[in-house]
C-alpha cells in the first residue's frame, strides 16, 4: 500500500460520492445545512488535483499531504475531521501492509477522528459507522481472517452502522437543533461513510485479483 493506492483510492471514493450526490444532499437537507456531500466531494477534487505528489509519496507521507490538504481545503466540520482522520493514520502508518499493520493504522485513524470530534457511536454521525468498522477490522485481523474476507464484512458492518443512525437522537451538528425530529433520518456524515468504504473495499478486492464490483454498484 504506497502513495499510488492512496490516490486510487481517492479515485474510487470521489466517482462513488458523485453517484450518489442527490441522494446525500438531500439528506441532509432533512436534519442538517445541505452541504455535507458538497465539502467532500471538494476536498476529494483538491486531492485527486495533486495525485503526481500523493503517488510519488510513501504510504505515511502519501496519508500526510492529504490530510493536509483536506485541512486547507474542506469546510465545515468534515474538513477537521477528516484531516485528523488522514493524519491519524499516517503516524501509524505500518513499515509492510500487512492485515494487522492496516488495521492498527485505521483504528489509529479513527481514533484521532474521535478525539477531534468529541463524540462515539451513538450521536447520530459517521462515527457510527468508522468505530465499528475500525474494530471489526481490528478483530478479523487478530483472528488472521483472509483478505477476501475482510473486504466483504466491512462494508457490511459499515451498512449496518449507516442504518443504525435512522432511529438515533442527533447530538452533533445542527442535526442537534432538531431534537426529536431528527429521528427517522440517515445521518448524511454516515451515509458518506458507508458508500466510501464500501467503495475502496471493492477497489482493493479488484487490485488483488477478486471479484470485480464497480464503483456504480455501491447500494
Amino acid at each position: 500500500m504506497n502513495g499510488k493506492l492512496i490516490a486510487e483510492c481517492c479515485d474510487r471514493a470521489y466517482a462513488a460520492l458523485v453517484q450518489h450526490t442527490d441522494e446525500i444532499a438531500a439528506l441532509d437537507q432533512q436534519i442538517g445545512d445541505g452541504d455535507h456531500i458538497y465539502n467532500m466531494l471538494r476536498g476529494l477534487e483538491a486531492l485527486r488535483a495533486m495525485a503526481p505528489q500523493i503517488e510519488a509519496a510513501e504510504m505515511g507521507q502519501a496519508l500526510q499531504l492529504a490530510g493536509g490538504k483536506l485541512l486547507s481545503t474542506v469546510g465545515g466540520s468534515s474538513g477537521p475531521l477528516l484531516a485528523s482522520l488522514l493524519m491519524g493514520m499516517a503516524r501509524a502508518a505500518p513499515r509492510e501492509a500487512g492485515a494487522d499493520g492496516v488495521a492498527a493504522m485505521f483504528a489509529a485513524g479513527v481514533d484521532a477522528m474521535q478525539r477531534r470530534g468529541k463524540t462515539g457511536t451513538g450521536s447520530k454521525t459517521m462515527m457510527d459507522v468508522l468505530i465499528p468498522v475500525a474494530e471489526r477490522f481490528r478483530e478479523l485481523a487478530a483472528a488472521q481472517a483472509g483478505v477476501g474476507e475482510i473486504l466483504a464484512e466491512l462494508p457490511r458492518v459499515a451498512e449496518r452502522g449507516m442504518a443504525s443512525t435512522r432511529d438515533m437522537l442527533a447530538l452533533k451538528g445542527r442535526a442537534s437543533f432538531l431534537g426529536d425530529r431528527s429521528r427517522g433520518h440517515i445521518d448524511p456524515g454516515a451515509r458518506s461513510s458507508h458508500v466510501i468504504i464500501t467503495a475502496i473495499c471493492a477497489l482493493l478486492a479488484e487490485s488483488r485479483g477478486g471479484p470485480e464490483r464497480s464503483h456504480e454498484e455501491v447500494s
